[in-house]
């Protein structure tokens, strides 16, 4: 059995687009927001890692988020990242998201500065509390060096809107844990994403979905189903996917933008420094990675 879906079962940690002069481009962004619900998303999630937000500024996540939120319209939620390594930053984020109406915010644990739990469990009340929006929380030692504790789990659903964790753990037995305390667990790894369901997560919040939204949804349904052959064929033949976009160094934003130009939704694949933009090499090894996907 699989847990409730708070947001819809695919959501996608969306890129944000980039002019050729380093501003945000928010009709492009719009376009990626709209290719994703086109495709099998029930929503998006905004100005996450994959959207640069450590590079970007609060006014610029307003009208990305704003922009965003008049594409999708009523066709999906609309889930606002706001994790910074500042909790007044991050109240700030929120407190604008709520503004712009959201249906959700993304609260990653504070990243290199590596809180202790007592920490991790303030910033948390301290955002959350902040507006009345549901929260998922977000939890990537591998970015943010600091797993989050059981303990604090159990302690942060005393928070009247935390819901949810987009669980990039890769501990199956950890997650089936989470799912009996009460959370809506989303894999925060496609290659992750069987296991989580199996282990009764809720869903994904992918990285990949943005060229294989419909084959996700796909894997997704048949296994809800029941049809876990169907489920583990469809897995199976997205693994070449999985390993151009999630398994190389160079990967993330950059790979998800390089896809999104190979499948004509972006015209450019520019990045904010410090990150740097795939190569041409680098491209032809993710156009065959798509293509033995049968993405491209």
């Amino acid at each position: 059995m699989t847990s409730a879906a708070p947001f819809g079962r695919l959501l996608t940690a969306m890129a944000t687009a980039f002019t050729d002069d380093g501003e945000v481009d928010l009709e492009g962004t719009a376009a990626i927001a709209v290719h994703l619900l086109d495709h099998g998303h029930d929503g998006v999630v905004v100005s996450g890692t994959t959207g640069e937000s450590p590079t970007t500024t609060v006014a610029e996540d307003g009208r990305i988020l704003q922009a965003v939120k008049d594409a999708v319209g009523d066709r999906g939620t609309v889930i606002a990242g706001v994790g910074t390594n500042a909790t007044a930053h991050s109240v700030e984020l929120a407190e604008q998201a709520a503004k712009i109406g959201v249906d959700g915010l993304l609260l990653v644990t504070p990243y290199y500065n590596k809180p202790s739990q007592a920490g991790v469990l303030h910033h948390f009340r301290s955002v959350a509390e902040a507006t009345d929006v549901p929260v998922m929380l977000y939890d990537v030692p591998g970015r943010a060096a600091t797993t989050i504790s059981f303990d604090t789990f159990e302690r942060a659903l005393e928070i009247t809107t935390v819901n949810s964790v987009k669980d990039a753990c890769g501990d199956l037995a950890r997650t089936a844990r989470l799912v009996q305390l009460g959370y809506a667990v989303y894999s925060g790894d496609d290659a992750n994403t069987l296991g989580i369901l199996s282990s009764g997560g809720c869903g994904l919040v992918s990285v990949v979905g943005h060229a294989a939204g419909d084959e996700l949804k796909q894997m997704i349904d048949a296994f809800l189903g029941g049809d876990i052959d169907a489920a583990l064929a469809t897995y199976t033949r997205l693994l070449p996917a999985f390993d151009a976009v999630m398994g190389v160094p160079n990967y993330g934003a950059t790979t998800a933008k390089a896809a999104l130009q190979l499948l004509g939704v972006l015209d450019n694949r520019n990045v904010r420094g410090p990150l740097v933009p795939l190569d041409d090499d680098e491209v032809a090894a993710l156009r065959a990675g798509l293509a033995a996907s049968d993405l491209i």
